[in-house]
């Protein structure tokens, strides 16, 4: 018997360490880390000591005798990582796990001061990976826009992937640590510039995410009924910015352009009957209006071949399974080219598997297009086509290229466009940025001077920010270890700013709420959500949530009563 790891994996390595016999990878010190779907446990190697199991924050790993049916594909997904030469040779020792070094108080002339902005995966992590250190002396407050933390883990990751969330426990453990204070409804470049936090601390994190859609730069894109699916998958998960960007319904027939786990995610939440989707958080404004859906016919069009897809198998056999019949393929499915590794291989007998007609009374549909390029998105007033062409693709060098051959051309009607071809960050405030990249310039999280190339001294940068939109969750944790180390290497040797300005930041934030808010808004969300059969019925608009927070913290106030400062400190 062997332990699986299945399709909730949030990769961020915890288990790797607690395996005796070194059977889960790739561990983060391996080149594939960076680049892997998930991680995975070799068949031949595991001894079913479940250490992996109890570690894991997400509950992703299980033994492959109590798998469902509908997970039995990650069984064979495991043992195809390691057909590739070289993958089972590894020392059959326990990984060392990461280094935590051993502070000494001595010369110190007090603690290290570190401003985190931004509360998701790698900002979390960062604040984790400070918390850990032995010996160590930290003061670390921490910045988010809004009145609810967790970044992605709230607005990204699909409401129907509830195991994943699950992420969030160990952040929420982190921030209640007495030496760190969490300032919500904060946004910094609008109520504190950059330069007053670099002035306050020894060093500044930004883990500021990317929350803005890349553009498909062809015709039309702009009309309504086009829609970035930064916005759409912000708009189901109840981002308060994004309550109004309801999609065009009335459609019958919906295009997502790209074929990665987004684009994915989103034909699946789309899809999903009346039942399934009031079982997931989703905000009720998005339950609303899909319960009344026109669409018949979901397209999820991709440029490349199957093999090529940028969608995991893990994502794949999670679709399937979510949608059973009512998942199809093209004829299409592109070569299988020399680039294409087992997964790769196994991903395209997954999607070769899947039927290319629907069952007459399957309802709404959802069809896997390969080999497609769009070129413009047609219509007047609103989106009315998406006109498309042929991809081809050589064998030999993957190169792919849209064909200008009259017969490959094309065009789909459709009323509604969702472009899912990744996302970028966006500039914040006097924060050094690369516009062209869409990220802050920087080298192993040091931000730097994008006139000269210098380091920015004190200014560092954690996560899709930093390396841009690659990766799962859990690589965040590698990403937000490497700029912390960069700057307690920064610490150790001397070359950090002292602190400028005095006086405490939190007098310049009279009536901001901290951790104890977001704790009582999410034990109002979680009753709600046990009262309605659901994980958690999220309160969206932000005065909503103020609201919430008051009558829980201040009941006073809703009395008329004017005691207390507003500033809750615990």
């Amino acid at each position: 018997m062997t332990h699986v790891i299945t399709q909730q994996c949030c990769n961020d390595a915890a288990c790797v360490p607690v395996c005796p016999v070194n059977c889960i990878h790739p561990t983060p010190d391996e080149p594939d880390y960076l680049t892997a779907e998930m991680l995975y446990i070799d068949p031949e190697g595991c001894i079913d000591c479940g250490a992996c199991v109890v570690e894991c924050p997400v509950n992703a790993i299980e033994p492959d005798y109590d798998l469902p049916p509908e997970s039995m594909p990650f069984v064979e997904l495991n043992a195809a990582y390691f057909d590739e030469p070289g993958r089972r040779d590894y020392d059959h020792v326990p990984h060392p796990g990461p280094v935590r070094r051993q502070w000494s108080a001595e010369g110190s002339t007090g603690p290290l001061r570190v401003a985190v902005v931004g509360t998701g995966p790698a900002a979390s992590y960062t604040v984790q990976h400070l918390l850990a250190q032995r010996g160590l002396d930290v003061r670390i407050d921490v910045f988010e826009k809004l009145l609810t933390p967790t970044g992605l883990v709230r607005f990204g990751v699909a409401p129907d992937h509830q195991s994943t969330k699950q992420v969030a426990d160990t952040y929420q453990r982190a921030w209640r640590n007495d030496r760190v204070r969490m300032f919500l409804g904060v946004e910094i470049g609008r109520d504190l510039d950059p330069d007053e936090l670099a002035r306050r601390y020894h060093a500044v994190v930004y883990g500021v995410g990317a929350p803005a859609g890349r553009r498909l730069g062809i015709e039309g894109e702009d009309l309504p009924g086009s829609h970035a699916a930064t916005d759409v998958v912000a708009w189901y998960n109840g981002h308060p910015e994004h309550a109004t960007a309801v999609p065009a319904i009335d459609a019958e027939r919906a295009v997502v352009i790209g074929n990665g786990n987004v684009a994915l995610d989103i034909a699946r939440l789309l899809a999903l009957d009346a039942g399934a989707r009031g079982r997931t958080d989703m905000a009720d404004h998005a339950v609303d209006v899909l319960s009344a859906t026109a669409l018949r016919e979901i397209r999820v069009m991709g440029r490349r071949g199957a093999d090529m897809a940028a969608f995991t198998v893990a994502e794949l056999i999670g679709l399937r399974a979510a949608l059973g019949a009512r998942l199809v393929r093209s004829e299409e499915l592109g070569p299988l080219t020399a680039q294409a590794t087992a997964i790769d291989s196994y991903k395209r007998s997954l999607v070769e598997a899947l039927p290319t007609e629907a069952p007459a009374d399957a309802g709404l549909v959802v069809v896997l297009d390969f080999c497609r390029t769009p070129i413009a998105v047609t219509g007047t007033d609103r989106v009315a086509g998406l006109r498309w062409a042929r991809t081809e693709i050589d064998p030999t060098s993957g190169v792919a290229r849209a064909s200008t051959a009259p017969g490959d051309v094309a065009e789909l009607t459709c009323g509604l466009v969702i472009s899912a071809i990744g996302s970028r960050s966006v500039r914040l405030g006097s924060l050094p940025f690369d516009e062209a990249r869409g990220l802050v310039p920087n080298t192993a999280g040091r931000v730097l001077d994008p006139e000269t190339g210098a380091v920015r001294g004190g200014l560092y940068v954690t996560g899709w920010a930093k390396r841009g939109p690659q990766g799962t969750i859990g690589t965040n944790r590698h990403c937000a270890t490497e700029t912390t180390d960069a700057l307690l290497d920064d610490f150790l040797a001397g070359e950090l700013p002292a602190p400028s300005q005095p006086g405490d930041i939190a007098e310049l934030l009279p009536d901001t709420i901290t951790v104890a808010g977001w704790t009582a808004l999410d034990a109002h969300e979680k009753k709600a959500g046990r009262e309605s059969g659901r994980p958690r019925v999220k309160v969206v608009d932000t005065e909503a949530q103020r609201a919430v927070i008051t009558a829980a913290l201040w009941p006073e106030r809703l009395a008329g009563a004017t005691s207390g400062s507003g500033v809750d400190h615990s």
